[in-house]
């Protein structure tokens, strides 16, 4: 099945200019505009909307591309479903994860994964939590790995993984850190409510981010607006600032599951969680390799 005008379109829109969209396919800007040209001279009607900078869909162009998208679907799931009939061994499989905790779960999981399919070509990718869903409903991702809120889901498909509370954390120089006895009784950190820490700084992730959602309610149900010192994209960041005594931070329990030093952890009397997922397109087939992969990500949560 030869697609590759599709994909020349495709990559057209993808970087809204035709120059890029050649270099990107290793072929001249003017090969790739007769493609483009002998494609709208079939239809009858043009596909993008041109200037020197920006190239962007006309409304039968995107009628064009949401189709194409699908085109492209339906040849990847036809091959992987007669790979798999055939031998499950071979092939390629794209992965993604978050930064930060993502690339401790890859490396922890791909030797396994690898010592079953030696032949399957792994590409592993780092993305946001909105990139990697946007990814695989382009059909650029086939699985990925995520924490979210189940409101924050999209229509592709999930599959749960494990729940994950998020704890406050406050410097140890703290007086309320005298509190903390999760040292002496094995991780078991106590309950504090949020508005013991009303008046004190905090730094927080980014707005963007999917934990920010539920943090900004743990503040609205306090019935407080936090003094924001801060945001940022990282939840090291955070940890390095509350360690600093310059701030209280909200942190997912991977991160504080073993002691830090110059930072107590409380748990919060709602204990809010949200969820770690892997997800994949809707519709879309997924292969036993996928399965296998995901299946090490449950076993790596678990444990």
């Amino acid at each position: 099945m030869d697609t590759k005008q599709i994909e020349y379109i495709l990559k057209i829109a993808e970087e809204n200019n035709i120059t890029k969209a050649a270099e990107k396919l290793f072929i001249t800007q003017p090969a790739l505009n007769q493609q483009l040209l002998r494609l709208e001279k079939e239809l009858g009607i043009q596909l993008f909307h041109r200037s020197r900078t920006d190239w962007h869909p006309t409304q039968a162009g995107e009628i064009y591309l949401k189709n194409a998208r699908l085109m492209l679907q339906i040849k990847k799931d036809t091959y992987r479903i007669i790979n798999d009939m055939v031998s499950d061994k071979k092939g390629n499989l794209s992965v993604g994860f978050t930064p930060g905790r993502g690339i401790a779960m890859f490396c922890a999981v791909y030797p396994k994964f690898h010592k079953k399919y030696p032949e399957i070509i792994v590409t592993p990718n780092e993305m946001s939590v909105k990139k990697q869903q946007a990814a695989i409903s382009n059909g650029d991702l086939d699985i990925g790995f995520l924490t979210l809120c189940d409101n924050q889901r999209t229509s592709d498909h999930y599959i749960p993984i494990a729940q994950e509370e998020i704890y406050l954390a406050i410097p140890a120089r703290h007086p309320l850190s005298a509190l903390d006895s999760s040292k002496t009784y094995e991780n078991n950190y106590p309950d504090l409510d949020i508005t013991a820490v009303k008046y004190e700084p905090f730094v927080l992730m980014y707005k963007e981010s999917t934990v920010r959602h539920m943090i900004d309610n743990i503040f609205k149900e306090a019935a407080f607006e936090p003094n924001v010192l801060f945001e940022t994209a990282s939840t090291s960041t955070i940890l390095t600032m509350i360690q600093a005594n310059l701030c209280c931070g909200l942190i997912p329990y991977y991160y504080i599951k073993n002691p830090i030093e110059g930072i107590s952890c409380f748990s919060l009397p709602s204990h809010p969680a949200w969820s770690v997922a892997a997800t994949y397109r809707k519709n879309s087939y997924l292969t036993h390799a996928a399965e296998y992969f995901i299946k090490l990500a449950k076993d790596y949560w678990k444990n």
